[in-house]
């Protein structure tokens, strides 16, 4: 095992078959009770149990102030989960919010099990983690009990076709209490048709949308992140604004009249015509 710059045991990384791949937790050097998961390589979350509200992943972190603005400082909230990951947004809400009562579905029962094990949740946390679909989970949930649906799901590295449908998101809003906040985080590339199509989606059903990316991603320069915002009320889109602009990674929110001409012509997508999100090209994992 190796040695800490502190002299100590390092911990080792944790490997195990799970059913999206190879999940992998590695240790961070500079954290010393964090780490990062990762499926197949692909880093996908990042977790300090000394410090649930850090998030070093910026989509994690733009997700993490929506969180934040959700509701007035401290208020506790009723947050759904759509998609598990290693816990890390659910484990910031707990911290950031106590007595918060949350909700995580997430299909790869092993993936839970190994994060469970590795990076386990403190027992006053109110967090329930659900095997299965993320739309049937979502089914599930009582009209108008959430605060915050987070929509976080990746097979293979790509959205499931089936939640990214105008019925999907349709029964998000159901599940929403009035004013209640919708984000999705989209993974896509050049010339961000995905994307695009999301937005045109989400807009059938909320009445105000923001989206927040680098502007790289925005100009369809590259593929990454973009995270979605949709509510029946209006957005926190100045401060959300201003977070972007000081975070360590700058993004840009677009909202309005600028989101309207980024979409363009796209066109809503149903359960009839709804594809997964692309893969992203293999430069991005080097």
């Amino acid at each position: 095992m190796a040695k800490s710059r502190r002299g100590r045991a390092a911990p080792e990384s944790v490997s195990e078959p799970v059913q999206g791949g190879t999940a992998e937790l590695r240790p961070d050097r500079d954290r010393p009770r964090a780490w990062t998961l990762l499926i197949d390589d692909a880093p996908q979350s990042h977790v300090d149990l000394d410090d649930p509200a850090h998030l070093t992943f910026a989509y994690q972190r733009r997700l993490g102030h929506i969180a934040d603005l959700a509701a007035p400082p401290g208020k506790p909230l009723n947050v759904l989960h759509l998609g598990g990951g290693a816990l890390t947004l659910a484990r910031y809400v707990a911290a950031t919010r106590p007595r918060s009562t949350q909700q995580v579905v997430e299909i790869d029962g092993p993936l839970v099990q190994l994060v469970r094990r590795h990076l386990p949740l403190e027992s006053g946390w109110r967090i329930r983690v659900r095997g299965g679909d993320a739309r049937e989970g979502l089914a599930k949930i009582p009209d108008g009990w959430a605060d915050l649906i987070i929509a976080d799901v990746f097979h293979a590295a790509r959205t499931p076709a089936h939640l990214t449908s105008a019925e999907f998101v349709t029964e998000a809003a159901r599940a929403l209490r009035p004013g209640g906040f919708y984000a999705a985080n989209l993974a896509d590339g050049p010339p961000l048709a995905f994307v695009k199509a999301q937005i045109a989606t989400v807009r059938t059903v909320f009445r105000e949308l923001c989206l927040t990316a680098e502007p790289a991603v925005l100009r369809g320069k590259r593929f990454g992140n973009a995270v979605l915002l949709a509510a029946d009320r209006e957005l926190p889109v100045a401060e959300l604004t201003r977070r972007a602009a000081t975070d360590p990674q700058t993004a840009r929110v677009e909202h309005g009249r600028a989101l309207l001409d980024f979409t363009g012509g796209a066109a809503p997508v149903t359960d009839a015509t709804a594809v997964a999100s692309p893969a992203p090209p293999a430069s991005v994992f080097e």
